[in-house]
């Protein structure tokens, strides 16, 4: 069975940190697949002067085989739907970003809750800068320490849905 979990935030909150540590702890015991949506689309994968950079920039899409891995370089938007379908065989999804798939979501924030968040999650994880008191939590969303990885596994073990698709 395949679960899927969604991570959410402020940029520099500590989003791909948490699921860095959650992806190590879990890998002996699970297949873990990551979606990290990039709204600026900023990220870069290839290198100038490689013949995948040279193949990519003709308009096709590419993919790089190699034992270990494969990389694919598309000129469109892949949905998750189709995400989860090219990775085939997994546990558990983590979806970083995406706030309108329909999935359990924990919030991330250090300093300030930013309360925009509150309506799209069902939890939020903070460190001790946050002092919880100074703000309105509504019913039903859980608080995590952001520093307990154990107990942030065990909401998303509680938590997370069971997605063929999304």
């Amino acid at each position: 069975m395949r679960y899927a979990v969604a991570f959410t935030g402020p940029s520099g909150s500590g989003k791909t940190t948490l699921i860095e540590k959650i992806s190590l702890r879990l890998q002996n015991d699970k297949k873990i697949a990551i979606v990290k949506h990039d709204p600026s689309d900023k990220a870069v994968f290839d290198t100038e002067g490689k013949d995948s950079h040279k193949f990519y920039k003709t308009g096709a899409d590419v993919a790089v085989v190699s034992p270990t891995r494969t990389t694919l370089l598309s000129h469109h938007e892949s949905s998750v739907d189709e995400l989860i379908s090219m990775f085939g065989d997994f546990d558990l999804l983590m979806v970083e970003g995406l706030k309108t798939l329909p999935l359990p979501r924990i919030a991330i924030f250090r300093n300030e809750i930013d309360p925009s968040y509150l309506p799209v999650s069902e939890a939020i994880a903070i460190d001790d800068s946050i002092n919880i008191k100074d703000y309105s939590i509504p019913n039903g969303v859980s608080v995590l320490d952001l520093n307990d990885v154990n107990a942030i596994i065990k909401w998303i073990d509680t938590h997370s849905k069971r997605i063929d698709k999304i």
